[in-house]
């Protein structure tokens, strides 16, 4: 059974015994088409009191980052509070959470970004569609983007059977891209496309006819999505260096730094790991000394699925909450320098400022001192009134009439 670890962000694949459901449930085909019988390899006891009543809900198991991305974009800002279904643990949510924020699906407080509401258009893991945004609008690469999310959402399109194996290998080095296994599912879907996914070519190159018919599917419909979003598709024209850099642009928390020959520790969690067999960049004597790995998977020990080869200055400035270029003793010095110069600049722009605040301060107390003492000369000072003399008196006397009457 696949689990899904959220503290190191690994899938293990666990042998675990089966659940009564799923007992019944595999003992009701025996006899389904004739008479047969269902023999159990178990006790009555064990399957009453050891095997569980049902099997566990997959959603408490694996990664939610698209379970998360798609409840925000529903208006769901607790989702503590939400009314699962089945609750998945508390930690597997926090940290899809944390994924969505890494890759700028989520601010600070936990709303919906404009990146997360792209991303949340595209059927596909939050990673996958933040890769393929990023290779539109920066590295003008979303053409073998394409290619390269179609190829990674089918299972492995390679076969190795038992009988033929060192034939199968061969076959499968022959698409091999040293720097990358994504690029090496892009040559893959190149070169099929050049023979118009012929199933007989598929077979003999060991590739499931099957599968690449099912990515050319998937491909379309991403093309239709972009469409949608008024988005062209866009090629790098054989530069897959910023392909490279598309890649590590979503993948730059699975992040591995070399530490023998095939074996590698991952720069976050401090998880050993190892090249799978199968990787094209095993036993090729080129080992990089920085990888970006699509998921790490847990079986007789932690492989790295699908790996990338990036540059350390790729990851300093795609997760630079992670990572950081290491500065020599000059440039620190120079650094230390400019900060300084900043510093005395603010300062003396900062005096300056509160020393114009101050004089404008002045001149307005002086303009109001003005004003009132205008005011207060203008009420002592004397009104022309016609017909009225200085000292207030009338200049002109009316005359005194006499009283009419007897």
């Amino acid at each position: 059974m696949k689990v899904y670890n959220p503290k190191i962000g690994m899938d293990a694949l666990n042998v675990t015994p089966i659940s009564q459901a799923n007992a019944k449930q595999r003992a009701g085909r025996a006899g389904r088409t004739g008479p047969g019988f269902c023999f159990c390899l178990y006790t009555e006891r064990q399957f009453s009191d050891e095997l569980m009543f049902s099997t566990v809900p997959e959603i408490q198991r694996t990664n939610l980052s698209n379970v998360v991305l798609l409840l925000k974009t529903l208006g769901v800002d607790n989702l503590m509070d939400f009314d699962f279904m089945d609750p998945p643990p508390e930690d597997n949510i926090m940290t899809s959470l944390y994924q969505l924020w890494l890759l700028g699906a989520l601010d600070n407080s936990g709303n919906l970004t404009t990146m997360g509401r792209r991303m949340a258009d595209f059927p596909l893991d939050p990673p996958l569609s933040k890769m393929l945004l990023f290779a539109q609008e920066h590295g003008k690469c979303s053409t073998e983007m394409l290619v390269i999310v179609s190829m990674l959402s089918v299972p492995s399109v390679f076969f190795r059977p038992k009988d033929r194996v060192e034939e199968s290998d061969a076959a499968r080095e022959k698409f091999f891209v040293p720097e990358s296994d994504h690029l090496t599912l892009l040559n893959v879907y190149l070169r099929a496309k050049q023979y118009k996914f012929d199933p007989q070519w598929c077979t003999r190159h060991f590739i499931h006819a099957k599968g690449i018919r099912k990515a050319r599917e998937v491909h379309a419909q991403l093309v239709d999505l972009m469409k949608q979003q008024r988005l062209t598709p866009l090629s790098c024209g054989g530069s897959w260096d910023i392909v490279r850099k598309s890649i590590c642009s979503a993948y730059f928390y699975n992040s591995s730094k070399i530490k023998g020959i095939g074996e590698y520790i991952n720069m976050l969690s401090g998880i050993p790991s190892s090249l799978h067999p199968s990787s094209a960049l095993f036993g090729l004597g080129y080992t990089p000394d920085y990888l970006c790995y699509h998921e790490l998977i847990s079986t007789s020990k932690e492989y790295m699925s699908c790996v990338t080869a990036v540059e350390g200055e790729w990851l300093a400035e795609l997760g630079p909450m992670f990572f950081s270029v290491k500065e020599s003793f000059e440039t620190t010095l120079k650094k230390r320098q400019k900060e300084r110069l900043d510093a005395a600049n603010m300062k003396k722009e900062d005096a300056k400022s509160t020393s114009e605040r101050k004089d404008g301060s002045k001149t307005s107390e002086s303009s109001i001192s003005k004003l009132s003492e205008s005011v207060s000369r203008g009420s002592s000072s004397v009104v022309a009134i016609p017909g009225r003399a200085v000292s207030g008196t009338p200049k002109f006397m009316p005359k005194k009439r006499g009283r009419l009457g007897l």
